[in-house]
């Protein structure tokens, strides 16, 4: 564990700026992800839990909880978090110049990152996050549409399977035990489904799972920023 650094269950790091980027009209506007990496064994998550939920039912705000695993050694074993999320954290912190991973953190299109606990902060990143403007996504059926663009150059397609309820979880243990955590939009799969090089394709859709939402996502490779984001 020797690479995630800790202070307090928490580490504060100044968000990158956001560039600005012409207006999109709001018929063709794709949502802002939002990404929060976080775990039931942090006793400074609770306060960004709340702040994914009262921005999570936005129009254009498309929320995702990730439950990351390298607290489970504090005496609770997060009860969403899988190894693939660590990963993909793991995966942002150079290219937004972190020293590690932390929680809770927000992630803004793959872009810009703040500590999820502070909401003027997260307003404000919203606020000032340049809409989406990648390739055109679409659902088919049992696929997903891609578009033709030119940001291509190795971009990963992933599917992101997660549940929109608010869910309420026990903590027996921990540095959160005794307390009842509230939670939204927890991923419960991630998959990645291809590469998109800049033509129009499609890729086939795992079968759905029942009371989970999909979302797709096209994103430069090695945790670079989302090109584009949908959401049924």
């Amino acid at each position: 564990m020797n690479f995630f650094l800790r202070i307090g269950s928490i580490m504060l790091f100044p968000s990158l700026a956001a560039t600005a980027a012409m207006p999109v009209a709001a018929a063709d506007r794709q949502p802002t992800v939002v990404e929060l990496f976080t775990s039931q064994g942090c006793s400074s998550c609770p306060p960004a839990n709340a702040n994914l939920i009262k921005i999570s039912n936005r129009k254009y705000v498309l929320a995702l909880s990730f439950s990351v695993t390298y607290w489970d050694y504090l005496g609770w074993k997060d009860t969403y978090g899988k190894p693939e999320f660590t990963e993909r954290q793991v995966t942002y912190e150079p290219a937004l110049r972190q020293a590690g991973p932390y929680t809770p953190q927000m992630v803004f299109n793959g872009a810009t990152t703040a500590v999820g606990n502070s909401l003027p902060e997260v307003e404000s990143l919203l606020a000032e996050t340049p809409p989406l403007n990648g390739p055109a996504l679409a659902f088919n059926k049992d696929h997903i549409e891609v578009g033709s663009g030119s940001d291509a150059g190795n971009a990963d397609v992933w599917l992101v399977r997660y549940d929109p309820r608010v869910e309420a979880v026990p903590v027996a243990r921990g540095e959160n035990g005794g307390a009842t955590l509230q939670h939204t939009h927890v991923v419960r799969r991630l998959v990645r489904l291809g590469t998109w090089d800049g033509t129009k394709t499609s890729f086939p859709l795992p079968i759905p799972d029942v009371g989970l939402k999909t979302a797709v996502l096209v994103q430069k490779v090695n945790g670079g920023r989302i090109l584009s984001a949908i959401t049924d």
